[in-house]
């Protein structure tokens, strides 16, 4: 895979498909994360020259322009972070476009609007999905591959445009990809693995192929209480999944046969109500054992027996991942368990990495020095295909 250093950018347009999928509250940005970590290789790029054209998707709109989705807050914050005017497009391969990238001396950015205004896109359809590339083609002489969080999508801008166009991989992919060979096939043990988050289901594949590599796989978030039933627990309200639970009967077998440790909450905080995640009024809750969730509350928390007991499994930790938060994180009164396991992440000797997503989401919103950190990826679902051992469209394409 070729890395930006490969290409001569000297007053060329360069096309960087970047992740700029930020969280927005209306026009505000919450959390700039994923804008910090592709402004350095952007200003690598204008400091050798280039004309640089940078294109992201934003949320979901329907292939059609939306404003609750547009990027336009994004190129002020990019501006601000990259200490320079960025250029902003009103459209993605229109007039707007045309005119913003036309205006670009040596040295100067633009954004274009964002790509899934254009159903070309995502579009399934392969003509149609070239169709887009080959317009937005139109707009650059090399391409960069920079969007980390979108490598596992086979879109337009990410899987077609690369072979239209020289192309190379940017400084944060080549990171993301050292970062997660790793956490295959470079791992330093005991290997422990924190999985949390609603779903049990979301988080199949990377159990199934980590339960051959990890040392220690500890749950937390929604997806315990699947595994909390699947051992006869009563769990009340908590999230479950019922479909999944032979599945999570098979992991926890398959994890004793193979000495894999398996380890689930002790106790856990409850409630009759989910908490107010907007006024962050206080809750009210009961600390229980996690084999006595009473039959009319949710569990919301790992308690603290059990963020210690996760503490003492990450404390030798060679390897630690972690994707997923421990709780309701955005409320105060349920964030003591994600809290827990970022430090414990902290003070653990491994190599620390934390997998994107919600995870990487928390660490910032709680406060913590993302630079303490071994690595704080920039996408959830790409890390968790690339543990799972699947071919992401995106570095397939940068290999090409």
């Amino acid at each position: 895979m070729k890395t930006i250093e490969d290409l001569d950018v000297a007053g060329k347009r360069v096309f960087v498909r970047a992740d700029l999928n930020v969280p927005l509250d209306g026009a505000t940005i919450t959390d700039d994360g994923r804008i910090r970590a592709v402004a350095p290789t952007i200003a690598k790029l204008l400091e050798r020259g280039a004309k640089v054209v940078v294109a992201s998707h934003l949320g979901r709109p329907k292939g059609e322009p939306d404003p609750k989705f547009s990027l336009a807050p994004v190129a002020v914050r990019l501006g601000e972070i990259l200490g320079k005017d960025v250029a902003f497009a009103t459209d993605t391969v229109g007039e707007g476009a045309a005119a913003a990238v036309a205006g670009l001396a040596d040295g100067q950015v633009a954004l274009l609007e964002n790509l899934r205004f254009n159903a070309g896109e995502t579009s399934k359809d392969d003509a149609e999905r070239k169709a887009f590339a080959e317009r937005l083609a139109a707009l650059a002489d090399l391409y960069v591959g920079d969007g980390f969080g979108a490598v596992h999508r086979k879109h337009a801008s990410v899987f077609d445009l690369p072979a239209l166009l020289p192309h190379a991989a940017g400084d944060l992919i080549a990171t993301e990809v050292g970062v997660l060979k790793k956490l295959t096939d470079e791992v330093a043990r005991p290997y422990v693995v924190v999985l949390g988050g609603a779903k049990v289901s979301d988080k199949l594949g990377v159990i199934d192929n980590l339960l051959k590599k990890a040392d220690r796989i500890l749950i937390g978030g929604g997806m315990a209480y699947t595994f909390l039933k699947a051992q006869g627990h009563e769990v009340g309200i908590s999230l479950l999944q019922e479909d999944q639970i032979q599945v999570c009967l098979n992991y926890l077998a398959e994890a004793e046969k193979r000495g894999v440790e398996f380890v689930l909450p002790v106790d856990v905080l409850v409630s009759a109500d989910f908490p107010d995640l907007k006024g962050k009024t206080p809750a009210t809750f009961d600390l229980v054992a996690s084999d006595a969730i009473p039959a009319d509350k949710e569990g919301l928390d790992i308690g603290p027996k059990t963020r210690e007991l996760y503490a003492e499994k990450l404390a030798d930790a060679g390897t630690v991942f972690w994707n997923g938060p421990m709780g309701v994180f955005e409320h105060p009164d349920y964030a003591n368990g994600t809290k827990a396991v970022a430090q414990a992440l902290l003070d653990s000797p491994g190599f620390t990495v934390v997998g994107g997503g919600d995870s990487a989401a928390a660490v910032r919103i709680l406060g913590f020095d993302e630079n303490a950190f071994g690595h704080i990826s920039t996408g959830g679902g790409a890390s968790l295909e690339y543990l799972e051992g699947k071919q992401l469209p995106g570095l397939t394409a940068l290999e090409g």
